[in-house]
């Protein structure tokens, strides 16, 4: 694994992570944070940086396509958490969703 890629590594980790964190508070807020778009949103990228993550640290030949895709969700997301306005989770999660689209789009471009 490089350098880049391990960065990579924990870049989806983390974005995964804040991604399911995000769900809940999104779900205690209630309203428009709750509706069902933003939920699914948020749980399709959190699912995707974990496959990614799992992608790259087994080493597949695939893990491009799949840091393609992943960077496609977490734009996507970090575009839906910025349009729930000033909210500081809300804010961590977009911008958790960009540092991971940046580094998935890196390694999709070397693969």
């Amino acid at each position: 694994v490089t350098k880049e890629m391990q960065q990579c590594i924990d870049e989806c980790l983390t974005c995964y992570s804040i991604c399911l964190q995000t769900v809940q508070h999104c779900l205690e807020l209630g309203g428009k944070h709750a509706e069902a778009s933003h939920i699914r949103v948020l749980n399709d990228c959190a699912e995707i940086c974990q496959t990614s993550a799992g992608f790259m640290l087994r080493g597949s030949p695939l893990h491009g396509r799949v840091c393609a895709v992943c960077a496609e969700v977490c734009r996507e997301c970090e575009r839906e958490c910025r349009r729930m306005g000033d909210d500081e989770t809300m804010r961590e999660c977009a911008d958790a969703c960009r540092r991971c689209a940046e580094s998935c789009e890196r390694m999709a471009k070397a693969a």
